[in-house]
């Protein structure tokens, strides 16, 4: 593994790292993460592939590892850091995985640029549509798993939004297995980096304000690039609402895998990797 600075066009400097090898015969693999605001948690996922190819992984404009910056915080600025990152590592065109907003990041940049991306797997999204098809189910969902531990759910209520304990109590509740997931939760934040709460509020009123237009519609039909959708059939967000995609991709294939959650790497490797394994081309 190899970790380096990538310098986007105006200078700010992203963490990244690359780990295994590249073959001719198959396409790189970039992992874009979730958040937003957060930071890469997918070396796991890595290390499922990296002995098939080379694996690159970032940490998105001022989180985690990446240099703190003032932004901008849109979802143009994260698809031109994105495609420094692949030039960074000459990757021609890569195997794009995004998982929850890292997702939609790269659903993104799979629009602005398809002719520099071999395959889009997209894990654990929320779908084109509005907010109102997953985010009411997915608050309330929240809560009835924290309920399902009164003290955890009081906890979590009286902590600050920035504390990490709260953040781990919150990232358990996307497990399914209930009597690991503090133990997967808290793996999720070691290392621990502050939460970039001004990226994750800016880009989730941007995405409020493009979700379920005609013109995200139509730039979906569009797409001539193979899709792979991995979900996880216990998800908190409500999986009905990444129909809306589905039905728009012409070239799409859908996984779900049974009793597996938000990171559906984590409750099944097995049928995660052999999933993925087969949009690689």
């Amino acid at each position: 593994m190899r970790n380096t600075a990538v310098t986007a066009d105006d200078g700010v400097r992203l963490w990244a790292s690359r780990s295994g090898r590249g073959t001719p015969n198959t396409p790189p693999l970039v992992l874009c993460h979730g958040g937003p605001g957060l930071w890469d948690m997918s070396e796991d996922v890595a290390r499922m592939f990296d002995s098939r190819t080379a694996v690159v992984r970032w940490d998105q404009r001022g989180c985690g590892r990446s240099e703190p910056c003032a932004g901008p915080w849109t979802t143009e600025r994260f698809v031109a850091d994105l495609d420094a990152v692949r030039r960074h590592f000459a990757l021609e065109r890569p195997v794009l995985l995004g998982h929850s907003w890292g997702a939609s990041l790269a659903l993104s940049y799979a629009l602005a640029h398809p002719d520099r991306v071999a395959a889009l797997v997209y894990v654990s999204g929320i779908g084109i549509g509005p907010d109102a098809d997953w985010h009411g189910a997915y608050e309330a969902n929240l809560l009835a798993r924290l309920g399902e531990d009164p003290g955890r759910l009081a906890r979590w209520r009286e902590l600050p939004g920035d504390s990490r304990e709260r953040a781990v109590l919150q990232w358990s509740a996307e497990f399914v297995d209930r009597k690991r997931a503090v133990e997967h939760a808290e793996r999720m934040a070691d290392p621990w980096f502050p939460i970039n709460f001004p990226c994750n509020q800016a880009l989730n009123a941007e995405a409020r304000q493009t979700a379920g237009t005609p013109a995200r519609y139509a730039a979906c039909q569009a797409l001539d690039l193979p899709v792979l959708i991995v979900d996880g059939e216990r998800d908190i967000r409500p999986r009905s609402a990444v129909d809306s995609l589905e039905r728009a991709l012409p070239r799409v294939r859908r996984v779900t895998l049974a009793g597996a959650g938000h990171l559906p790497w984590v409750e099944d490797p097995q049928g995660f990797r052999e999933a993925v394994t087969t949009a690689m081309p």
